[in-house]
């Protein structure tokens, strides 16, 4: 898998996981069960707990996307994708085991695995930039 693969992947899962919410919720409003505007941002809600949690990873998503766009396009922009392609396909089944992770429970058990998978993805990251900075550097001749 390619950096602007996982890119793609990424991308899609975020895109994904609100059709998860938001077709529950489409279906209490066709069924009559809720008025289309009974959700409002930010207020308690009485959805299922999976449901609810199907929206906070997608929040998560939402926020932790930029940076890995980020940090593919400057791969790719200074000609040093494969960087990033070695180790794209980790952080992709890193970032769904915790969306994942985060969508079935929260207890004890369940957060600290979901935190070790955004910990990996944030290793990846800081490696990468950190690849990616060095190979930017100038080299200076001497």
């Amino acid at each position: 898998m390619t950096g602007i693969q996982a890119l793609l992947a990424f991308a899609a899962w975020t895109l994904f996981l609100p059709m998860i919410y938001a077709g529950y919720r489409t279906w209490l409003v066709l069924t009559g069960k809720k008025r289309a505007d009974a959700w409002t941002r930010g207020q308690p809600t009485d959805d299922p707990g999976f449901i609810v949690r199907a929206s906070h990873a997608h929040a998560n998503c939402v926020e932790n996307l930029p940076v890995f766009a980020a940090v593919v396009l400057a791969a790719v922009a200074l000609g040093q994708s494969a960087v990033v392609d070695a180790l794209a396909v980790y952080f992709i089944a890193a970032r769904l085991a915790q969306s994942i992770v985060h969508m079935i429970a929260v207890n004890h058990w369940a957060v600290f695995i979901r935190a070790n998978f955004f910990f990996v993805q944030v290793g990846l990251l800081f490696y990468w930039v950190w690849k990616l900075c060095c190979a930017a550097a100038p080299v200076a001749n001497v």
